[in-house]
This record gives C-alpha cells, structure tokens and sequence, in this order.
C-alpha cells in the first residue's frame, strides 16, 4: 500500500549556475519537496550520465538552462514517498526512471529526487541498481531507429558510429537481436577488441581504415542499409558515401560541432533518406513506448540485450565522472553510485 507524506527532506543534489565545463557542476544540499499529487519521491542509488546532460549543461541542447539548472535524465533507487493520486507504485518499489521529462521540471542529479509517477519502471530484479540506471535512454533510442524506424530485418548491414559509447553498444546488441549485421565505428584501433566481444560483427578504426572503403567492402559494394549517428560534422560527409542507395541515415547526436560538407551529386545519385532522431518519437508515443519496453523487458530475460558498465564513480566525484565522460577514451556507460 502506497504511503503519502507531506515533509521535505535535505538531501545533496547537483545544480549549476552558469553554462560551461564539468568543473561547473556544484553538491548543494537542498530542501527536497514532498511529492505532488502525481510525483513519486525516490532514494537514488544510481545515477547514469548521458551525453544530453552535458549537451544542456553546456547551453547546447534543444532546451537551455534555466538558472540554477539541474541535470539528469536517468537513475535508479527506493519509492521512499509517493503523491495522493499516484496508483501503482508503493513505498519501497526498486524502480528505474524513464528519461520522459523536461529538465526546467524535474531532474536526476542527486541523493533524492522527485519525478513523475507515469516515468517510474520496475526494473527486473536480474539488474543492479547500475544496470537499471543504464537502460533507458540508450536502448529506447535505439529501438526507435532500429527496430521501430527502420524496421531493420536479418541481414540488412548497419554501421554505428560513437560504437563505444552506451548507445553505441545497446545499438550493436539491438541490431544483432534483430538479424542484422553490426558495423561498429571507432575512432581509435585501442577499441577494437572491446567492441568486438559486446558483439560486433565488423569493427573499422577510424585512426587506421577509410570509413567508406570498409563499409563498402563488408557490404560487397552495396553500402550499408542503416547508419547510425550521434556525430555528424565532417564524419557525416562519409557516411553518406558509405550509405546503400535509399539507405537510411539516422543523425541522433552533434558531438561534433563542425559543419557538414553534403556531397550533393552523392545525394542525387543514391537518394538516401537523412533524418534527425530523439528518443521522445518513443517516449510521447503511448503504444511506441508500450511495445518498446516490451521488447527491451524480453531482450533482457533473454539476455540479448544487458547495459554495459564502463565505469562508476561516487556521487562526491560528480565533476570527474563527466570529465571521464568527455574524454572519450571509456567503453560503455558511466554510472554514479550513491
């Protein structure tokens, strides 16, 4: 039975006042409302960092900071109160939260937090705490491209950019659940193994082997079906070479800032389709996000599809677990522990 309660509590959280660097980011302790009638109050344990959250931190994002900002779309812990209208969800639920929520509103960066009821998941009891803070995000997103989008079939070759990141190994594990042939990118040789034991059918080093050429020669000169990117900037340029004709091209990420170079005869000649791609195309969708969780929830069980841990760091350590996250040298996703 769910138990409401009308107290605010202290407890740590991240804020930041002006855009900029991870050294930006503050431990403050606050006063931590009690949950609106909606809400759900909850004892984090874990906490995963996305790239979005720096992306917003930075002043970079579809939303700009609202000052003192929060961060956080993802985390797992505790019910430790709910609000007078929630249903469903009891004190002392192990939940996971799905990423479903503007960060003006509601935010993941601390000891305790306040969400809203309709984001809360009860993670299967087979993943940690850490590994229930990693999901979301990463394989929504790719369920959407690859499975609800593009509607990958067995077979079909799939190149992935950003390969070693969290959504680059959810979208390896997605497409090889699929049938598909995994093509995974990196920037550097040094992830080569670790990419190929998550899976990957195909790894190309960026720093050793032309893009285009690789791709070209896995596919026998068709080009690939599907391409996955959080990229774009001058890499993009190359992946349109890389593309099958009618291919498609999924831009879900600008980690690069440089502008893009469109080779336009290219474009003429093979009419691939380029689209922009968010996981809110799941999220905002009631049966997209039921049939979603779904097929994430049987992955699971069956074991295709398990979160990566690259790294934990403790919630003290919040300024170095995303300067580790913007080195670009870990595999797989970062997680804070509380």
């Amino acid at each position: 039975m769910s138990q409401v309660v009308n107290n605010s509590k202290k407890a740590r959280t991240v804020r930041f006042t002006q855009t900029g660097g991870p050294e930006v980011l503050t431990i403050e302790t606050l006063d931590i409302p009690a949950p609106g009638p909606q809400e759900v109050r909850i004892q984090v344990k874990a906490i995963g960092i996305n790239r979005a959250d720096t992306m917003y931190r930075r002043g970079l994002y579809d939303e700009f900071p609202i000052f003192p900002a929060r961060l956080g779309y993802e985390a797992a812990g505790i019910v430790e109160a709910v609000g007078a209208e929630v249903k469903g969800v009891a004190v002392s639920d192990v939940v996971s939260v799905l990423p479903a929520f503007s960060l003006h509103q509601y935010a993941t960066y601390g000891e305790l937090i306040v969400v809203p009821a309709y984001t809360l998941q009860k993670h299967p009891s087979t993943l940690s705490f850490e590994e229930a803070a990693s999901v979301w995000t990463s394989f929504l997103t790719m369920y959407g491209m690859v499975a609800d989008s593009a509607n990958v079939q067995p077979g079909q070759c799939v190149v992935i950019t950003a390969a070693s990141s969290s959504a680059g190994l959810a979208a390896i594990q997605v497409v090889n659940y699929l049938g598909g042939i995994s093509i995974a990118v990196t920037t550097t040789g040094k992830k080569r193994d670790a990419l190929a034991k998550a899976g990957a059918t195909h790894v190309i080093a960026a720093d050793e082997q032309d893009i285009v050429t690789e791709v070209l020669k896995i596919t026998e000169n068709k080009g690939a079906d599907v391409i996955l990117d959080p990229v774009a900037g001058p890499l993009l340029t190359k992946l349109i070479e890389a593309v099958a004709p009618k291919g498609k091209i999924y831009i879900y990420g600008a980690l690069s800032q440089e502008s893009v170079l469109f080779p336009t005869m290219t474009l003429v000649r093979k009419t691939p389709v380029i689209y922009g791609y968010n996981a809110m195309d799941v999220l905002l969708n009631p049966s997209k996000l039921g049939a979603a969780i779904h097929f994430i929830y049987e992955g699971l069980a069956k074991g295709k599809l398990k979160p990566v841990i690259g790294k934990t760091f403790p919630f003290d350590q919040i300024v170095e677990a995303t300067q580790f996250l913007e080195a670009n040298t870990h595999t797989g996703k970062i997680v804070i522990t509380i």
